[in-house]
This record gives C-alpha cells, structure tokens and sequence, in this order.
C-alpha cells in the first residue's frame, strides 16, 4: 500500500531537513504505527504521503503510484483524519457529514451509521459548536471514514478522549483493519500503538531507528525474568527473580510455590522504555 525510499524533504529557509533517508513500506491490511517526539519528522512525513508536501527527494508511492502523479481521485481512495477538529461549527453532525459526503464521486456510508461507529448517533442533531473536545475529535474520525477508504491517515487518533470513548476508538480502528483498511497512525502515545500497531516505526531526528512489531521489539529489548512476591518467614512481603527460560524445571522456583504467594509478574518491557533504549529520547506525556 505504501513504499518510502529515501525519502528527504527541507522546509524553505531551514537548515536541516526535517526528514532524511527515511524508507519503510506498510503492507494491505496492516496497522502501521509512525512513533516519535514532536519534530520528529512524523508529521512532515504524513503530509507528504497525503499529498499536501511536494519537492520532496526519494520514492513515495501510495496505491501503486507515486504520490505527484495522483489527482482530485486520490482522495476517493484515503482518508484523514486530522489530529486537531475542523468542523463546520453553525452546522449539526449530520449535516457536517452530508456536506462532506457530497464532495465524493462515489457511494458513502450513510452518515448517521458512521456515526454510530464514533458513538455520536445520538448527538446527530446536534451543532457542532456545542460539541465537546472529544465529540469533534470522533467527528473528524467518522468524516474520513464517509467513503470507507482503502487507505486511512491517523493523527493521534486518541488524543483528547477520556478512556471509554479511546477504548471504542481503538476497537473501531482495530474492526476497520480486519475488514481490509490499511491503517497509517501517526502519535506519540506508545500505549496506543502497542494495543493496536501490527508493526510500528520509532522516527527522531528526521530518521527512522527501528521498524518492528511491538512485541518483537519488547522481547528484543526486555528482560525474561519472573519475579514473584511472597509472604516471607517474618510475614513480610518479599520478592525474588527467577529465569523465564525453564521455570517449570527451576527447583528454587517450585519450592517458593508452596509459600503463600502475593504476585508474579512477568519483567516485560514498555514499549515506551524500548523507545527510550533504542532512541536515548524520552517521549513527553
């Protein structure tokens, strides 16, 4: 669905490029996570691939075609959805949508079920400018999703959600996956893109470091260690570390089982910490 070979591009007057030697490729039906700080690259990135940034060096072919040579019937083909709202604020959700929605040659999605996907079926009536932070967010989700593209741009799909509503998101995007959308999510939030990325790339700098799945890189750069936490001989909670690797042959291990036992957790890494590793950057909350 996408291949990115060198890609570089230098915004007018600056002295670096904002991106250089970039090259990945996001195969049909997968999540593929573009993760890193702000200025990264991630967003330049992005906005080349979407066809709104040209003069730019390398390949970067979308659908099978190099971006340049796209027209207006590109976006029949993907859609966006942009990390901030930008609604039609005197207008409902419903007629936000049918506005939208007029703008494609071909068939959409009924408005009103796109927004039952969002959870916004029953505020379909209502304007937009009553709207809260979130509820605008789920619009811009449900209006690049109107002609069930293809190929769907995400920009911090969760960003300003309480956790119910990021919850449905993430398994609205995870359904649209399995359904034959490809799925490009651009954030800087490691635990979304560890719940729902089939593969993620971790940019800074203008560079790509790491492309992997995510638990291929926790099991890369973790620890396989179990630590248990017991009750000790003076009733005290104490805790000991046994090797994952042939734990069920580990005699230490299966003698501390018959000691009254508090927890055992798994030393598994963050992708987060992995970040932090590979990278030596630490992303902002």
């Amino acid at each position: 669905m996408i291949e990115v070979e060198d890609l570089e591009f230098t915004y007018r007057g600056a002295s670096a490029p904002a991106v250089r030697g970039v090259s990945f490729n996001v195969a049909d039906q997968e999540i593929f996570g573009f993760l890193g700080p702000s200025g990264a690259g991630k967003s330049t990135t992005q906005k080349i691939l979407i066809g709104l940034l040209t003069g730019y060096r390398g390949r970067v072919q979308v659908l099978g075609r190099e971006t340049a040579t796209w027209g207006a019937d590109y976006y029949e083909n993907i859609g966006v959805q942009f990390e901030l709202p930008n609604h039609h604020q005197r207008l409902t959700a419903l007629e936000n949508l049918e506005h939208f929605g007029g703008l494609y040659r071909g068939p959409i999605v009924p408005p009103r079920e796109v927004l039952g996907w969002v959870g916004l079926e029953d505020a379909a009536d209502q304007r937009v400018a009553e709207f809260s932070k979130g509820m605008k967010i789920r619009l811009n989700l449900a209006r690049s999703l109107l002609h069930k593209p293809k190929l769907l741009f995400l920009d911090e799909p969760t960003g300003g959600l309480d956790p119910i509503n990021a919850k449905h998101v993430k398994a609205l995007v995870r359904r649209l996956r399995d359904e034959g959308t490809t799925v490009f999510l651009t954030t800087h939030d490691m635990a979304v893109a560890e719940q729902i990325c089939d593969r993620v790339a971790f940019i800074t700098a203008g560079r790509i470091a790491v492309i992997d799945a995510p638990e291929a890189l926790k099991r890369q750069h973790g620890q396989r260690i179990v630590r248990v936490t017991y009750e000790g001989d003076d009733k005290e909670e104490t805790t000991a570390d046994f090797p994952l690797d042939g734990l069920g042959e580990d005699d230490a291990f299966r003698a501390l089982l018959a000691r009254p036992i508090r927890a055992i957790h798994s030393q598994e890494t963050s992708l987060d910490e992995v970040f932090i590793e590979v990278t030596g950057e630490r992303l902002a909350p």
